[in-house]
C-alpha cells in the first residue's frame, strides 16, 4: 500500500511539474536569464538608461506570458523568445502599456518557407515572416533564419521580426493600409503620407538606400523605413532627416539623445 501511495506521488509531482514548464507555450523562465541575453544580443536595450532597462525587461516578461510561441520542425530556444519578445516591444516602447490585442500566437520555422507554409522540399521558399489573415488571423510566422539575422552585426537595416510587429500595429485600427492611426492623431497622417511618396519617387529612381522592397505599397513602405529607423537610427537620421522626424513622432520615441 505505502508503494502504491509513493507512486501516486510522483506521478501527481510529474504532472505538475510538466504542466509548470510547458504553460501551453508560454513558458516562464527566471528573469536573470532574460537580462544576460538582452545584455549580450539586443542593441536597442543596451543603449537604455537603467530605469528604462527594467521597463522593458518586465515588458518582455509580459509578453512571453501573454503570447504562445511555437516551433515547426524546430524546438523553440531562450534566445528564440528573448529576440522575439523584443522584436515586439521595440517598436512600442514609447507606448506604455501596449498590448498586441491582435496577436495570440508566433510560429517558428527553422528556416523560410513558402506561401503554403513549407519550409522543405522546393526551391520557392522566399517568405521570412508573416502576419496571418483569414483563418489564420491572430498569428504571425517567422524565420529562425531571419530572426537572428535581424540582430546580428550583419543586419544592415534590415531586422525582418520589427518589419511583421509594424504590420502588427498597422492593423491594430483595422486596415494595413501604413497609416498607424491607433498611435497619432490624424493630423499627422497627410505630412506622412506625402513624405512616403516623395521618397518612393526616390526609390523608384535609385536615390534612395531605402530597401526597393518599400514600393510595394504604403504599408511595406512603413514596415521597411522603421526596419531602418530602429536598427541604425543614426544612419537613418543622417540619410533621412525628416523621415526620422515623423518616425519619431509616429513611435513617440526619440532614439538619438
Amino acid at each position: 500500500m505505502i508503494y502504491f501511495i509513493i507512486l501516486i506521488l510522483v506521478i501527481f509531482l510529474l504532472i505538475h511539474f510538466s504542466s509548470a514548464k510547458t504553460g501551453g507555450g508560454k513558458v516562464k523562465s527566471p528573469q536573470g536569464s532574460y537580462t544576460k541575453l538582452l545584455k549580450e544580443e539586443v542593441v536597442f536595450y543596451q543603449n537604455l538608461n537603467n530605469t528604462e532597462k527594467i521597463n522593458f525587461e518586465k515588458r518582455v516578461r509580459d509578453f512571453l506570458e501573454e503570447t504562445k510561441i511555437e516551433g515547426i520542425g524546430t524546438e523553440i530556444t531562450e534566445l528564440d523568445r528573448v529576440l522575439i519578445a523584443s522584436s515586439a516591444i521595440i517598436p512600442v516602447f514609447g507606448f506604455a502599456g501596449w498590448k498586441y490585442k491582435n496577436l495570440s500566437n508566433v510560429i517558428m520555422y527553422p528556416n523560410t518557407f513558402d506561401k503554403e507554409f513549407q519550409f522543405e522540399g522546393n526551391n520557392n521558399r522566399s517568405i521570412m515572416g508573416m502576419v496571418g489573415s483569414g483563418y489564420m488571423n491572430g498569428q504571425m510566422l517567422l524565420s529562425r533564419a531571419a530572426l537572428y539575422h535581424g540582430f546580428s552585426k550583419s543586419s544592415g537595416n534590415e531586422n525582418v521580426a520589427i518589419h511583421e510587429f509594424v504590420h502588427l500595429l498597422d492593423k491594430s485600427d483595422g486596415n494595413i493600409d501604413g497609416i498607424p492611426e491607433n498611435l497619432k492623431a490624424h493630423q499627422y497622417a497627410i505630412p506622412w503620407l506625402k513624405m512616403m511618396q516623395q521618397e518612393m519617387n526616390k526609390i523608384e529612381k535609385g536615390k534612395s538606400d531605402i530597401n526597393p522592397y518599400a514600393l510595394t505599397n504604403e504599408a511595406e513602405f512603413l514596415a521597411v523605413v522603421s526596419e531602418y529607423f530602429f536598427s541604425r537610427p543614426e544612419k537613418f537620421k543622417d540619410n533621412h532627416p525628416e523621415l526620422y522626424e515623423q518616425l519619431s513622432l509616429i513611435f513617440d520615441i526619440n532614439l538619438i539623445e
